[in-house]
């Protein structure tokens, strides 16, 4: 596992220097994180980080008839996604292709950070991360992870608590 090393910047993924460069413009003091094999899961980020899968923060790229939204939730949650659209005033939710999260996020699925998108994006979080003292979510990259606390992770990203089961 590498962390935050100024020699490595120069040989990372550029989605994560953007993420890096985008964390450090907001603010963020936690730690960005370089695991050595892709986490695509949260169960597998869980496992690499030694925490409760709960404390992962899922970026979950939604399509509502082609606006873009994202949820952060739980990685112990599956977004309800008919009570979740109701609960946003949405018509539907429905999951978004690789493409859709790649031309919104301008990163790949399994590494989609809450932060550094082309264009803002509106977010959302699920208030299950609360109970934790420490979140991890994905930084631009499937093998990149950084720490956080649920208040940073609103202030990093404007989103709205919401509850999605």
């Amino acid at each position: 596992m590498s962390t935050d090393r100024p020699d490595e910047h120069s040989r990372e993924h550029p989605s994560i220097t953007h993420f890096r460069d985008e964390h450090g413009r907001r603010g963020g003091a936690g730690q960005i994180v370089i695991l050595p094999d892709s986490v695509h899961t949260a169960a597998l980020a869980a496992q690499a980080l030694g925490c409760e899968v709960g404390a992962i923060a899922n970026s979950l790229l939604f399509d509502a008839a082609g606006t873009p939204v994202l949820i952060l939730t739980s990685g112990a949650h599956r977004v309800d996604t008919a009570k979740t659209a109701a609960t946003l005033g949405l018509p539907r939710l429905d999951r978004a292709d690789a493409a859709f999260v790649r031309r919104h996020t301008g990163q790949a699925i399994g590494g989609v950070s809450p932060i550094g998108h082309p264009s803002p994006i509106p977010t959302y979080l699920d208030s299950w991360l609360r109970r934790h003292p420490v979140v991890w979510a994905a930084a631009g990259h499937p093998a990149a992870v950084f720490s956080t606390t649920y208040d940073e992770l609103v202030a990093l990203t404007g989103a709205a608590e919401i509850d999605v089961e």
